[in-house]
Parts: structure tokens; sequence; C-alpha cells
């Protein structure tokens, strides 16, 4: 039972640092605020919310402070049909997807063939396809294109594709043109092939040198491969680095990005999985194995290719 007179001072009072209440409707009364949802604390890129229940108290989410609008560009988007992790035969080709939230897919240029047209950064968008942040860009010839943003990007700015432009965030230049030590990022794996490499948020790879006939990169992976020379690469770190901080903090915010829930192997049947079956909690009894038997948790299956007199150094692997 509550105590007459002044009223009770909480656990979240004390937490807040509010004080004893001296008179009803003092400003300094002990009382819970109305929404006692607010109280988001960001640190840079990302939030913290205010710790009511479990799934706020564990989250570290965006805080979607660079972007500067909500709408995309309509001439620029397409109805995405989601596929559940199927390919066109049915069959599961990425597990655990499914379900999530609605989404139309932005048309993002990789190729920036557009090359000496000025293009004006109109705005920073969100793209719920990736994890890097979008721009969208006016060309001086009226055309709209979006392109992956840079970390340096900003509203207001030109940015232009060429051979003699200057290496500056945003701009794409063949390799050859680009300065040793620079960043770049939505790199070719060959000329006119679009750019396939650095495209995740906060990625980029370096220029270590320039030879007469390729370039040498270090690859986010950080594996050290050869380029040819007239590989397009756009120059700058994408945007978004701290995406690698952001925790969910609960199933459901998983769930709207469309992952489904990890099933492990060992509390599968043996006819489902090569750790599965057993009486009671059993272990893996054998040299673990992935869902279709092949040797898991660092022994390399990774098959021989031609590109590989490319690869002057391979990535790190985990010990």
């Amino acid at each position: 039972m509550y105590r007459r007179g002044k009223p009770r001072r909480t656990r979240l009072d004390r937490r807040h640092g509010r004080t004893k209440a001296g008179k009803a409707g003092d400003s300094k009364a002990c009382s819970r605020p109305q929404n006692r949802y607010r109280g988001v604390i960001a640190h840079g890129a990302t939030k913290n919310l205010k710790p009511v229940t479990p799934g706020q108290r564990h989250a570290v989410l965006p805080d979607f402070s660079e972007l500067t609008t909500d709408e995309p560009e309509k001439s620029l988007v397409v109805w995405l049909k989601p596929h559940a992790g199927r390919n066109n035969q049915g069959r599961i080709t990425v597990r655990h997807r499914g379900g999530g939230h609605k989404r139309l897919y932005r048309l993002i240029d990789f190729y920036r063939e557009k090359k000496g047209v000025p293009a004006k950064v109109v705005s920073i968008e969100y793209d719920p396809n990736r994890s890097a942040w979008i721009s969208l860009l006016h060309y001086a010839d009226g055309e709209k294109r979006y392109i992956l943003s840079p970390v340096e990007l900003k509203v207001g700015d030109t940015v232009v594709a060429g051979e003699d432009v200057e290496p500056k965030p945003g701009n794409a230049l063949p390799l050859k043109k680009i300065p040793s030590g620079t960043l770049v990022h939505n790199v070719e794996f060959y000329p006119g092939s679009g750019g396939k490499i650095a495209r995740a948020a906060g990625t980029a790879a370096q220029v270590l040198s320039k030879e007469e006939d390729r370039v040498i990169l270090r690859l986010p992976s950080g594996e050290i491969r050869a380029f040819h020379p007239d590989c397009m690469a756009t120059v700058g770190q994408v945007s978004n680095p701290d995406h690698k901080n952001v925790k969910y903090g609960k199933a459901g915010r998983r769930r709207n990005k469309g992952w489904r829930p990890a099933v492990r192997g060992t509390a599968m049947g043996a006819d489902d999985h090569p750790h599965g079956g057993g009486e009671g909690r059993t272990g893996e009894g054998h040299p673990p194995k992935t869902p279709w038997g092949k040797p898991a948790r660092g022994v390399p299956t990774r098959k021989r290719k031609p590109s590989d007199k490319l690869i002057i150094q391979p990535r790190k692997r985990r010990k």
C-alpha cells in the first residue's frame, strides 16, 4: 500500500535523479514521465534506447542523423518480389531467410559510365536492401541516379566520373589514375563489369602500388590482389561505418529484416544434419560438418580458380 502524504520515490525516480516531491504540482515532483520510452542516448552514429524493456536495454541502433529525406526517388525504385532464400527452382539457396517488411529496390549505378558529366548530390537516403547509405545525384543533363554514398560526401557536393578527374570522395576513376595509398570502394573485377568489391557499410580497399600492367589493392578481407589498370573504382570509404556496432536487441528486429531463426545442428534429427540424433543432449561426436557434410570451422573448402594467380597474399583466416 502507498503511504499518505508525499508521493513515494520509486526506483525509476532514483535512477534519473528525481528528488522527493514537496507540493502537488511542483516542478521537482516525484512522478513518472508521461512517455517512459523516451530518453535516447546518442553515441556518434548509433543510439541507445531507454532501458525499460530487455529489447531496448540491449539495442544499439543507427541514429540516421546523416540522412536528409525519407522518400526515395520514384523513377529509381522497382517492386522487389520476396524470394525467401529460394532460387528459380524453389530450392533453398540461402538458409534462414523469409518474411520481413516489404521493400522497394533502389536502382544503384555501380558502373558510373556517365563520363565527364558533373552531378550534384541532392540527398543522402536510407536503403533497406544494403547496409550503406545511398546518394541521389542530379546530372547536368537532367538524369537522376543513385550511387553508394562515401563517408565524406555531403548534400550540395559535385561528383564526376572519368579519366582525368580529381581523386576526391565520390569521384570515379580508373585504378591507374588513383594515387597510391588512396581508399576506394565499388571496385570492378575487370573493366566494364561494374563495381563488385567493397560495397558494404564502412568498407574500403586501399591502392598499394601501381605497375605497368596491373594495380595492387588490399581488400577489406586483408587479401592483396592484382587488378587491371582500367578497372573503375570510386574514391572514399563507404558510408555508415558504425554499422558494425549495431545490435538489434531482440529477435523481432531481425525478423523485420527478413531473417528467420537459426537452428543448431545438434538440436536436429539425424536425417536433417550430420550433428543431429542421439539420446538427449549429445555433442557432435565427430569433426564438425556443415549441413551438407563438408568440413566446417576453419577447414578450407574453396576450389582452385583461374583467378588465383591474381591473389598475391590470401585473406587473413581466423585461428
